[in-house]
């Protein structure tokens, strides 16, 4: 554990921020936070969760790491083929900032774990990029109550909003009920810094939150297009009828979802 002296100076840029202070950066030690993917997304939340000094920091993937993951997951390096990526991350987060706690899940989400893996966390980091894993995240997280941010990202765009459960519209309330499946990064590509500025908006999204600190992205869909060099904030609304959140909730955690495929 660091010294009251260290964490002055290793926070110092926080502290001196009136709206952060001592007293924020104590609430981002005492977090822990969740990250669902340490690909694409997942990557620079949390590196930048982990500089931060968020206290306990939950990777989950199942995947390995490979050659053509290189070109955008910042967490990993060309030594780390063949190795799993939650080792690999939690060594790259541990190597930043010893005096966090990484927790690691090599595992694979589905209706049976999601709930119990979630449960410890004080908020939620979608970093995949498959629609019925995103509603699987979605309907766990609301029916638990624990906030979280959803990421997207394809070709040279990326997307992302902040669900407050019971408060903001949430995913499905802006996809509906989407069944079709999404088109990949691997067969319509992915410019590499795209999923870099989305999971470091998703990681500022986070620190807000802790800290209580300005506006966050509910009820708003954050829209990224890196070749017109263009941000959209696009208002959306809270479905009554959202099968997740409206006033009649299905229990739909049960019914969704596949493992994390990182972007």
């Amino acid at each position: 554990m660091e010294s009251e002296a260290m964490f002055l100076e290793r926070y110092g840029r926080h502290i001196v921020l009136p709206e952060i202070g001592p007293e924020g950066q104590r609430k981002i030690r005492q977090a822990k936070v969740l990250v669902l993917g340490a690909g694409g997304l997942g990557s620079p939340v949390a590196y930048y969760l982990a500089a931060a000094g968020v206290g306990v920091l939950g990777i989950v993937d199942c995947d390995v790491v490979d050659r053509s993951n290189l070109q955008r997951q910042i967490l990993h390096t060309t030594e780390d083929i063949g190795r799993p990526k939650v080792v690999s991350a939690r060594e790259k987060l541990e190597r930043l900032n010893p005096d966090i706690c990484v927790r690691t899940y090599e595992t694979r989400i589905d209706a049976s774990n999601i709930g119990e893996i979630i449960a410890p966390y004080d908020f939620v980091v979608d970093g995949v990029d498959n629609f019925q894993t995103k509603f699987l995240i979605n309907d766990a997280c609301i029916l638990a109550g624990i906030p979280f941010s959803m990421g997207g990202v394809l070709q040279f765009v990326g997307q992302t909003m902040t669900v407050l459960p019971g408060k903001s519209a949430c995913y499905r309330c802006v996809m509906g009920d989407v069944s079709k499946s999404a088109p990949t990064c691997a067969e319509k590509g992915l410019l590499g810094p795209v999923p870099g500025i989305t999971g470091t908006i998703q990681a500022t999204e986070v620190l807000k939150y802790l800290t209580g600190t300005g506006e966050l992205l509910c009820d708003n869909l954050l829209i990224f297009d890196a070749k017109a060099m263009e941000f959209i904030k696009s208002p959306v609304q809270r479905n009554p009828d959202c099968r997740a959140c409206g006033a009649h909730p299905e229990s739909l955690a049960c019914k969704t979802g596949n493992g994390p495929q990182p972007s």
